[in-house]
C-alpha cells in the first residue's frame, strides 16, 4: 500500500507552509504530496492568509523537491480551460522530471465560484465539460510531435493545435478521476483514468464504488489492472488518547467521530483500518492532513504506520 499526504491549503496555508510539509513528506518516505484545488475556505476557520493556486504551487514544488509525486485531488473543470491546463500540467511535469499527476473532477463548491467570478453550470453540464476536457487534455498530450490536434465538442473546440508542450512522462502524466457516482463517473474512469479515487467514504461504500468502476473498465475492454484504485481519508494519529484528543481538537473534530469517519486512533488502529481498505482492493491511500503546522504528526505516521502499510 502506497501512502500519500493530501492537504487542504484553502483552510489557511501559505506557500512556505506547503513547502515545509511537502519536503517533510518527501524526507519521511511518503509516496506523494497532493493538494486540493479550491479558492475558498470551508467551515469556521479563517482561511488566512487566503487561497493559493494549485498549479502555481505545484510548479514551485516541482523544482524544490526531488522524488515525491505531486498532483491535485482534484482540479475542477470550472476553473481552467483544457488547452491551457494541458500546457500547465505538461510544463510542471517537465519541471519535476516527470513526477506530476492530474486529478480532474466536475467541481462541487458553488460558493467559491461566486466568490471569484467563476461560472457554475448545473451538474449534468459540468460532467459534459469533464468528458470534453479529458478528451482534449489527453488528446493534446498523445498527439505525435509534428502532428496537429483538433477537437469539436459542445463546450470546447480546438482547431489545428500543435499540441505542445509534451509532458516528460509518456504517453502522459497519470490521470486521476474520483467520485462515487453510479453511472457517469464509472464510464469516464473506464475511458480515461489511470487511477480511480474514492474520498471520505466508509469501507463498504468504497468497495461498492470500486466494483462499479471495475465493471465499467471490463465493459470498455480494458484490463482491470490498468487502473489503480485508491481512497482518501482524514488522518489523526496519537500514541495515546491524550495525544489523539489534542490533535483532534486542533482540527475541530472529536476522536470518536474521526475513528468512525476517517483513519484515527493509535498507529495500530490506523494500520488495521488501512488493511481493511487494502482487502477491498485499495492500492493507495491519501492521508488528509489538516493541521499543517504539526510536522510531528507526519513523523509519527512515517515511523509507525508507513512501514506496516
Amino acid at each position: 500500500m502506497q501512502l500519500r499526504i493530501f492537504t487542504e491549503p484553502q483552510q489557511g496555508a501559505d506557500y512556505a507552509t506547503l513547502l515545509r510539509v511537502a519536503r517533510a513528506a518527501e524526507d519521511l518516505g511518503f509516496d506523494g504530496f497532493f493538494r486540493s484545488d479550491h479558492y475558498l475556505k470551508m467551515g469556521p476557520v479563517s482561511g488566512l492568509p487566503g487561497p493559493t493556486d494549485a498549479w502555481i504551487t505545484l510548479a514551485a514544488l516541482a523544482v524544490q523537491t526531488s522524488r515525491i509525486r505531486l498532483g491535485t485531488l482534484v482540479s475542477p473543470v470550472t476553473f481552467r480551460h483544457p488547452g491551457p491546463l494541458a500546457v500547465s500540467v505538461a510544463q510542471v511535469d517537465q519541471m519535476s522530471g516527470g513526477r506530476v499527476e492530474l486529478g480532474l473532477g466536475a467541481g462541487w463548491f458553488e460558493d467559491e465560484h461566486r466568490a471569484y467570478g467563476l461560472a457554475f453550470p448545473p451538474l449534468g453540464e459540468r460532467f459534459e465539460m469533464l468528458d470534453e476536457q479529458l478528451a482534449v487534455i489527453t488528446g493534446l498530450w498523445a498527439a505525435p510531435e509534428g502532428e496537429r490536434f483538433s477537437f469539436a465538442g459542445r463546450h470546447y473546440t480546438v482547431r489545428d493545435s500543435p499540441a505542445l508542450p509534451k509532458p516528460a512522462q509518456r504517453p502522459r502524466p497519470p490521470v486521476i478521476i474520483g467520485g462515487g457516482g453510479r453511472e457517469r463517473t464509472p464510464r469516464l474512469a473506464a475511458r480515461y483514468a489511470d487511477e480511480y479515487n474514492v474520498a471520505f467514504d466508509a469501507v463498504d461504500g468504497t468497495e461498492a464504488a470500486f466494483g462499479r468502476v471495475r465493471a465499467a473498465v471490463r465493459a470498455a475492454g480494458r484490463a482491470e489492472s490498468s487502473v489503480i484504485y485508491s481512497a482518501a481519508q482524514v488522518v489523526c494519529c496519537g500514541r495515546d488518547e491524550a495525544e489523539l484528543a489534542r490533535r483532534a481538537a486542533a482540527i475541530g473534530r472529536q476522536p470518536d467521530e474521526l475513528r468512525q469517519h476517517g483513519l484515527a486512533g493509535t498507529p495500530g488502529e490506523i494500520i488495521a483500518k488501512i488493511k481493511r481498505f487494502a482487502a477491498i482492493g485499495a492500492q493507495r491511500m491519501y492521508l488528509q492532513v489538516l493541521d499543517l503546522s504539526d510536522i510531528a504528526h507526519l513523523e509519527l505516521l512515517a515511523a509507525e504506520v508507513l512501514p506496516a502499510a
